[in-house]
């Protein structure tokens, strides 16, 4: 089984506008998910000899020659055939060739093409986007010859490329970078202004939450779950400052989307994916009434991987007494205890309670989201924490932890230097980022710290995440 090295996912910068995103799609079993694990650098997708395989979008943060994209990938796409199964595929995969900048198709060199090959093509030539086409298990120079045969659907160029060993894959990310759409990063009147994402799963009022800040009914508001479908921007202005608040598609637990539903819902999900990443705060949205459920935590989830400063709002408490609202806040807490510095405010976005509240926490986060904590007192508070507590003697190694610093803001990360950062136990981690967040606050922050070689001044392994 081949292995990939584990890499970190690349910062995306707060003031970043959203990624660029890559598609990679084609029939079944011609090797797509490998091609993804490769493009992303690490195993991701689930890969198996046998079609079908890949049935849901994975997607991944990438990044080739300087520049980051997010990596799609797609299920088995067969567009002749009438099995529900595969047709709910095909529209996962014409959701994500809408939404991407760039296509990779992907055809099994080693073997003839077929119909579904040439159905596809078709297909993405319509769509009118940039399409590399790649001929993948290419693997010696007598298949590379068989793979040329895509040259016969009109195509201008072929990558023959073998996921599996890496041979190729050079020439065909020079391709990727070549036709991303130009970094637009700080072109946005509003860049600098907070950017507030309010996501959550449908009928959680979310949009009757922007038109109360808005004072108008500027979003479509309607008990049936779904009415938005797109992220909409609205310049928000509260007591003197302003903000930038983006209404996002509920996201739906994979069980309440019908077939008819499930293209479009794909794309609101994507939508609200990139909304995330391109904005500075999350305000995940839940009915108090019906209680956190699973896909709100996932939802938090998303927001926490990517480095999102966060709080969660309880809303329509006007329904509910206060014993209620009391269970309602427990229930969350129990829900979202991956995440215990997040937190929560109890709304009513219908008569306006409790939003002075979130405001007040939406400042006091953001704020925490850009702090920069001097190297003086980091060092200070490093002092005592190690006075308190000293690293563990892990495999033999007693390491030596020298000083700490912090490198970067929104989110915060900080590089702890050390002798042996490799036996630096994951337990006395999770100490360092609970001892920060006890210090210095970052409430509602997911807070990275990496451990670097004294000797080589070198990073070892990726940034550890928040774990709570």
């Amino acid at each position: 089984m081949k292995h990939y090295p584990r890499r970190p996912e690349p910062k995306v910068p707060a003031s970043a506008l959203t990624l660029p995103i890559v598609a990679v799609v084609g029939r079944p079993n011609v090797g797509k998910s490998t091609l993804f694990n490769r493009l992303a650098k690490r195993r991701l997708a689930i890969v198996y000899d046998e079609p079908g395989i890949t049935r849901d979008r994975h997607y991944a943060t990438t990044t080739a020659y300087g520049r980051d994209y997010t990596l799609v990938d797609t299920g088995g796409f067969d567009p002749e055939s009438d099995d529900p199964m595969k047709a709910g595929i095909a529209g996962h995969v014409k959701a994500a060739v809408a939404e991407a900048d760039v296509v990779v198709f992907v055809a099994d060199g080693s073997q003839e093409l077929t119909s579904a090959d040439r159905a596809a093509v078709e297909l993405l030539r319509r769509a009118k986007k940039p399409v590399l086409f790649a001929a993948n298990k290419v693997d010696s120079p007598r298949v590379e010859a068989e793979a040329l045969e895509l040259y016969r659907l009109g195509v201008d160029h072929v990558y023959p490329v073998s996921a599996l060993h890496g041979r190729g894959m050079a020439e065909l990310e020079t391709a990727i970078v070549e036709r991303l759409p130009p970094s637009d990063a700080g072109d946005d009147v509003d860049a600098e202004l907070p950017r507030i994402a309010v996501i959550g799963r449908p009928n959680a009022g979310k949009s009757s939450l922007l038109n109360r800040l808005l004072r108008e009914d500027r979003m479509i508001v309607d008990p049936r779950p779904g009415t938005t479908r797109d992220a909409i921007d609205a310049l928000v202005e509260h007591d003197g400052e302003r903000y930038v608040f983006v209404d996002t598609a509920g996201i739906r637990k994979k069980g309440k989307v019908t077939k008819a539903q499930d293209a479009v819902e794909s794309m609101s999900v994507l939508s609200s994916i990139r909304t995330i990443e391109r904005s500075h705060l999350v305000v995940v949205m839940a009915d108090a009434a019906e209680g956190v459920a699973e896909q709100d935590a996932k939802i938090l989830g998303l927001a926490q991987d990517r480095g999102r400063a966060m709080v969660v709002a309880l809303n329509k408490c006007d329904l509910l007494d206060k014993e209620a609202i009391k269970k309602a806040e427990e229930n969350a807490r129990e829900k979202l205890a991956f995440a215990p510095y997040v937190p929560i405010v109890k709304i009513s976005a219908k008569t306006g309670r409790g939003l002075g509240e979130l405001f007040a926490k939406i400042r006091a986060v953001y704020t925490d989201f850009d702090k920069r904590v001097t190297t003086g007192e980091l060092n200070r508070f490093f002092e005592g924490v190690l006075a308190t507590r000293s690293p563990p003697t892990s495999g033999g190694k007693a390491p030596r932890l020298y000083f700490v610093t912090q490198a970067e803001s929104g989110p915060p990360l900080f590089v702890v230097v050390s002798s042996a950062p490799d036996a630096v136990h994951f337990s006395y981690r999770r100490y360092v980022v609970n001892q920060l967040r006890k210090h210095f606050g970052f409430e509602g922050v997911p807070i990275r710290v990496a451990y670097r070689d004294k000797r080589r001044g070198k990073r070892k392994g990726a940034p550890e995440a928040e774990e709570g």
